[in-house]
């Protein structure tokens, strides 16, 4: 079994992660061409569950493997590296990405009707007006942080619109997702960890407090909002408890808001980046915008990896996986397989096919909410370029350290 020491290596230490992305994608680069998953050990870490070490799955083909068995590679207990200890889920309650089937079905069907075709289609006149808004505010303002003013502020409207959360409390939802995915999640000093573990718990108590309460309410009042139909028993008498409905809110409002944020934010800077790719898409903008978004998912993977836990003696690569062994599936790695994508460090928004795992890979977990992430950008792009066609990025983003969401946290701009 080939170790990091023995690769010079180490996935699990924040130093790694602290390094530019072109940096790590030629270790990763060198990881797959090992042909077999490497094992990286783990030191405790402060607050968190102290693991035995993980499995990398840089390649592609392992991490569609994985994602397409669930039954030996599972979600539970989490799907966070390091794995949170076991308080967080009697506190929280299950999240959807942290189960299984029969639960793990349960939860998605009841939660699937917000993403239904004809749910989606509802919400195309509230995004381009929203996106009307934000364009004018920006023209108003001037250009600042293309985070702050555009791509932070789209998703989460969308979100809260779907699911029924007053205006008059979106400001704080913002500011409470914002604290929440400010926590890396990877090792580091015990006063930082705590501090930040801290605002990160308060953030997400006060988001689930939030819609919990507002399910109360819509069972006694019901609308026709989300809440209202989650909370309410459907036609087969389904429908999700109040702390389900907590867990589901926090991960519509941090998985949802972070995707569709973030590849926004790197799409800019790609497109500002490659100005081939760029007049491609202003010359034939219906035509190119899908393949700019599947592009610009591979290129950056929003969501950079999840853990799975092996539930029965299996075999990868030559490596034999034991019951209990964590293995962590990096999409960013696999996003950039050279035995899959010709050229992967090329941005080409013509590129096809495109087999990302960008959203996840294929099997009972892919993104829920992929197509309304894919409609949020572009309507946001087709707002954008055309009234701004002169949009731009400039400088360096400010990139959050994180070993698991590629954030971007701010990006100057101008047009």
């Amino acid at each position: 079994m080939t170790t990091a020491v023995e690769t010079g290596i180490d996935l699990a230490d924040l130093a790694f992660w602290r390094r530019p992305p072109q940096e790590r994608d030629r270790d990763f680069a060198r990881l797959r061409k090992l042909d077999h998953p490497v094992f990286f050990a783990e030191r405790r870490v402060p607050l968190l569950r102290s693991g035995k070490g993980f499995h990398a799955l840089v390649r592609h083909a392992d991490v569609v493997e994985a994602s397409r068995n669930a039954k030996v590679f599972s979600s539970e207990p989490a799907v966070t590296n390091p794995e949170p200890p076991g308080w967080v889920k009697h506190v929280f309650g299950d999240s959807m990405v942290n189960l299984d089937d029969p639960k793990h079905a349960r939860l998605r069907r009841i939660v699937s009707r917000a993403f239904s075709p004809k749910m989606l289609g509802k919400l195309d006149d509230d995004i381009m007006r929203a996106a009307e808004r934000i364009v004018d505010d920006v023209v108003k303002e001037g250009p600042r942080d293309f985070v702050a003013q555009v791509a932070a502020r789209l998703p989460i409207h969308v979100i809260c619109s779907m699911v029924g959360v007053p205006d008059d409390i979106r400001a704080k939802v913002h500011r409470h997702v914002d604290v929440s995915t400010a926590y890396t999640g990877v090792r580091m000093s015990l006063p930082r960890t705590v501090a930040m573990a801290g605002r990160n718990m308060a953030a997400l108590f006060a988001l689930q407090r939030l819609v919990i309460k507002l399910g109360r309410e819509r069972e006694r009042h019901p609308s026709d909002d989300l809440i209202s139909s989650l909370v309410n028993a459907n036609v087969d008498g389904e429908r999700l408890t109040p702390k389900e409905l907590g867990s589901f809110f926090t991960l519509l409002l941090v998985a949802g808001n972070e995707t569709a944020r973030n590849t926004m934010a790197h799409g800019l800077k790609l497109l500002t980046d490659n100005p081939g790719e760029r007049e491609r898409l202003a010359g034939d903008f219906e035509g190119h915008i899908g393949g700019a978004i599947e592009e610009t998912v591979r290129y950056v993977s929003p969501i950079m990896q999840f853990r799975r836990t092996v539930t029965e003696e299996y075999e990868m690569r030559g490596v034999r996986l034991a019951p209990g062994d964590k293995v962590v599936l990096f999409y960013g790695s696999a996003n950039r397989d050279e035995d899959v994508f010709e050229d992967p460090d090329r941005y080409d928004i013509t590129r096809k096919p495109n087999p990302h795992v960008g959203f996840g890979g294929p099997g009972p977990h892919f993104c829920l909410g992929a197509n309304l992430a894919r409609q949020e950008i572009k309507i946001m792009y087709r707002e954008l370029f055309t009234r701004l066609p002169g949009i731009r990025a400039v400088g360096r983003p400010d990139l959050l350290l994180s070993n698991f969401d590629n954030s971007v946290r701010t990006q100057a701009f101008t047009f």
